[in-house]
């Protein structure tokens, strides 16, 4: 008795266990009774908000949706603006579920990734769209932000026109249709709102010319900056060789005139040494012809095995003679 009322309670508590789930914070629940939705009077999905909730065990399953912001990164790819010239533009888009029960039934059992699939299809068209409408200089200045909002509204209000990826999302749109059997509000079909989707944000990352394109222009550049340093070089060069010539003139003018002042003061100093001496010698002739031979003397006999023949009556020798012979001889 006691082992069936042990037996009795854990049943219980396993079973009051499995019939309490808890839907966390940032998430959203919806219960699948036999595999499929449990939906409400207007055939909607019903999604249990965060909290403790209460299901029926072993028959009722849970599936979670991630209410949070999500960001997918957009792969760097190739577009063409309005002067047919390619751009590689990097970006990403930040989304989340706005509407949980048409999300769920749009996507496929809320498949995250078919969701992204869409979302990333529609987004490059989109933003290929937009870009298509602008030149380079528009997209990479002022227009910048304005390409970005535009690309979010077009994603969350939906566009006129279609392409392959509108053509999918209208097709989830009308399985939603089809599934509430029109008692959802009604959508644009091309937009990510039928899909039960908000796109929050669109940011470029980084936007670059293509390789091929970027050599040509960066090879034009170095050419450019090369002619104008040649340009700058000759111009140095002129401008050396005109402050040289300058300056060898004026150096050359200096000189000659250094040179032509020096002949002049030497003229002077020769003029007044010569007037120096000829005052001199005059008040005294016969003291500077003694002075006169001696240095004659000096310079013809201070160096060895010089030979002079001269007559001893040669009047170079005569202060060499006794005084009284000299004497004489000036008398005669």
């Amino acid at each position: 008795m006691r082992k069936s009322f042990v037996f009795a309670i854990a049943i219980i508590l396993v079973g009051l266990y499995s019939s309490i789930f808890i839907v966390y914070e940032g998430q959203r629940g919806i219960v699948l009774r036999f595999g499929k939705v449990m939906r409400d009077a207007e055939n909607k999905p019903v999604v249990y908000q965060p909290g403790p909730h209460f299901k029926i065990p072993f028959i009722e399953t849970v599936k979670t949706l991630d209410a949070r912001i999500q960001t997918m990164d957009i792969k760097a790819d190739r577009f063409l603006t309005s002067e047919n010239k390619d751009l590689i533009v990097d970006s990403y888009l930040k989304w989340r579920i706005n509407d949980f029960s048409r999300y769920y039934l749009a996507t496929g059992n809320g498949e995250i990734s078919q969701a992204e699939l869409l979302l990333k299809r529609k987004f490059s068209d989109r933003l290929r769209s937009e870009i298509g409408r602008l030149d380079v200089r528009g997209i990479v200045t002022d227009s910048r932000g304005r390409l970005t909002t535009d690309v979010r509204d077009a994603l969350n209000l939906g566009t006129s026109d279609a392409d392959t990826a509108d053509n999918e999302i209208a097709s989830a749109a009308a399985r939603v249709e089809k599934e509430t059997k029109g008692k959802q509000p009604i959508l644009n079909p091309n937009s990510m709102a039928a899909l039960g989707i908000e796109v929050v944000d669109v940011r470029i990352k980084q936007i670059n010319l293509p390789d091929e394109v970027s050599d040509a222009i960066y090879q034009r550049m170095r050419a450019e900056r090369e002619a104008v340093a040649r340009r700058h070089r000759s111009q140095g060069l002129e401008e050396a060789e005109k402050i040289r010539a300058a300056a060898d003139k004026t150096a050359t003018e200096i000189k000659a005139a250094a040179k032509s002042e020096a002949l002049v003061l030497r003229g002077e100093g020769d003029a007044e040494a010569t007037k120096l001496f000829a005052d001199s010698f005059s008040k005294d002739p016969e003291f500077y012809a003694f002075i006169r031979s001696l240095r004659a003397y000096e310079n013809s006999f201070k160096n060895d095995g010089n030979i002079m023949v001269l007559s001893p009556d040669n009047d170079f020798f005569r202060y060499m003679k006794e005084p009284t012979k000299q004497h004489n001889r000036a008398n005669d």
